[in-house]
This record gives structure tokens, C-alpha cells and sequence, in this order.
């Protein structure tokens, strides 16, 4: 049996999850040197190298790999039993720190935060942000839960490291301005919006994923006069008449009337799935399941 310190298998997964000892030392508040004389200790305790040069870095070798795989499983076992000694204790109380993206803040964090009234005990603090879709797992390893999107179609996160939950899907909409032709139609299909100038979000970001699927669909690329990461400057441009935009259902709608129309695409399946990521042994801590279920109850009034 090998006989190693397992609070030192949290250094190596952190270094197979950020990519570099110095990544890791400002995650962990430690200096780099810290940081390599502890997985220096480990590799001396397991007996085989774990690490191995590369250029001016440092990459896992085979052995690292599964042993970085392995500390998940042993964190999430320690956190099993601190969950269940702190409900001994009394129940669900501390911080969770949520990361969520604007629009989904807009759709759900109001109810959450009412649902979360009902547990005094636990200080939510809020963050934003805002990334490319394959940007949102990694947020996991600096946040308790983490609030990301994908479009339809997109695999989600890597199981072994991120937990996925999923809470709802968004069927996306082509929002159009007051008088345009389509402005009356409930469903418009690809080749009668294609050609028109969109106002987009950045590449790489959900939406954008399927305004590039229908453009591929009809063999047309898209002319997209503005980029923002911003949906109220979207709905302001489409309404103000800049353009035409593929916009959530559920948040845009709730700002439509009167200022842009919204219309269903025909011919194609266009929408986004958010859900909330987290780590394995985050998840199993009773406040963060407490925040996890606030969630997935406010996405389930959502849609209903």
C-alpha cells in the first residue's frame, strides 16, 4: 500500500486542470516554488515521477495523469465526509460563490434569490461573467457554481472534472423591428432571413453558433454589421432598426412588445442549453446543493 499525503493530490489536480505551476501557485496562494517543492514531495511519496519537464514549464507524465484523475474521486470523498459532519452540526450555512453570465442572471437569479431567503444561513456572492461557451468549465475550478451556455448540438463539459446540471433550454427567436416585412409572422424560415444584416454576438459565443448552422444550412453567409456581448444593445439595435438578431425567448420576450417582434425559426432547431457546472467535491457541500436546487426550481418556473 502506498503511503502518501492526500492534501498534496489537491496541488497535482490543480496542475492538470490550470496547465502551469505558476497558475496554480496564484490560484492557491502560494509561491511557484511552493508549488513544485510539494509535488516534488508527492513524487517522492508515490515513488514515480508524476512531472516532467517541458520547455520552461512543467507537464504531467502518464502516471501523473491518472493520479490527478484518482484526487478527484479522494476529494470528493473528503467532502462527503465534511458535508455530513456539518449537517450534524446544523445544516447548510456558509458562502457559495455563483458565477453567471448576464442573461441568465436576468432569467433566474431574481427568483433564486427570493428562494434563497428561505436559507439565512447562506451568503450568496455573486459574479459575473461572461466567455465563449467552451470557456465556462474551466470558471469551475475558481467558483463554487458557475452558470454557462452551449447551443444545441455541443457536448457538454468533461465529466470527470465538472459535474453538469442542467437547468433549461432556451429556444432562440429571430427578433426583427417594428414594419419590417416578417414583422407579422410567427415562424420565418432560413432562406428568408439570411440575407438580411444581423447584429451578432462574438464568435464562438452560442448564438453565433447558430446564426453560423443556418448560414451553412442555405449556403449564405451572414452579414452581421455589429458585434456585442450585451442582449438589451442587441434588442436596442434591432429595435432602433440596425438590424435583425437571433435572441433568447424567454429573456428577450420579456422586452418585446411593443419594441421588436419576435418570430420562430421554421426550419431549423435553435436554441441554447444553460446549465450550472461544478466540481464534484463542491457539489456534494450542503450549501452548494441548496444553491444547485434554487436553480433548478426557478428553470423549471421558467419554462412552465
Amino acid at each position: 500500500m502506498v503511503d502518501f499525503d492526500v492534501h498534496l493530490l489537491a496541488v497535482l489536480r490543480e496542475l492538470a486542470e490550470r496547465g502551469s505551476v505558476t497558475a496554480v501557485a496564484e490560484a492557491t496562494h502560494r509561491t511557484p516554488s511552493a508549488v513544485s517543492q510539494q509535488l516534488q514531495t508527492l513524487q517522492r511519496q508515490v515513488g514515480v515521477p508524476l512531472v516532467e519537464r517541458v520547455g520552461r514549464g512543467v507537464r504531467l507524465t502518464a502516471h501523473g495523469e491518472v493520479l490527478a484523475g484518482l484526487s478527484t474521486g479522494v476529494a470528493t470523498a473528503i467532502a462527503r465526509v465534511d458535508a455530513a459532519w456539518q449537517e450534524h452540526l446544523g445544516g447548510a450555512t456558509g458562502r457559495v460563490d455563483l458565477a453567471i453570465f448576464p442573461s441568465a442572471a436576468e432569467l433566474l437569479l431574481p427568483g433564486v434569490l427570493t428562494r434563497m431567503r428561505a436559507h439565512p444561513g447562506i451568503e450568496l456572492a455573486l459574479v459575473d461573467v461572461d466567455v465563449s461557451e467552451g470557456e465556462f468549465a474551466p470558471l469551475a475550478a475558481d467558483h463554487d457554481v458557475v452558470v454557462g451556455h452551449r447551443s444545441d448540438g455541443v457536448r457538454p463539459a468533461d465529466q470527470g472534472s465538472v459535474e453538469t446540471v442542467p437547468l433549461l433550454r432556451e429556444p432562440l427567436d429571430v427578433a426583427v423591428p417594428p414594419g419590417h416585412r416578417l414583422a407579422g409572422r410567427e415562424r420565418v424560415g432560413i432562406d428568408e432571413v439570411v440575407g438580411e444584416t444581423w447584429i451578432g454576438v462574438p464568435e464562438g459565443y452560442p448564438i453565433d453558433r447558430v446564426l453560423q448552422a443556418m448560414a451553412a444550412a442555405s449556403d449564405a453567409p451572414p452579414s452581421v454589421a455589429f458585434r456585442t456581448i450585451h442582449l438589451p444593445v442587441i434588442e436596442n439595435l434591432v429595435a432602433a432598426g440596425h438590424g435583425v438578431a437571433l435572441v433568447p425567448r424567454y429573456t428577450s420576450g420579456t422586452r418585446a412588445s411593443g419594441r421588436f417582434h419576435l418570430a420562430e425559426l421554421a426550419d431549423v432547431r435553435a436554441g441554447r442549453r444553460i446549465e450550472a457546472l461544478v466540481r464534484p467535491d463542491r457539489a456534494v457541500r450542503p450549501v452548494v446543493r441548496t444553491v444547485l436546487e434554487a436553480l433548478v426550481a426557478e428553470a423549471l418556473d421558467v419554462t412552465n
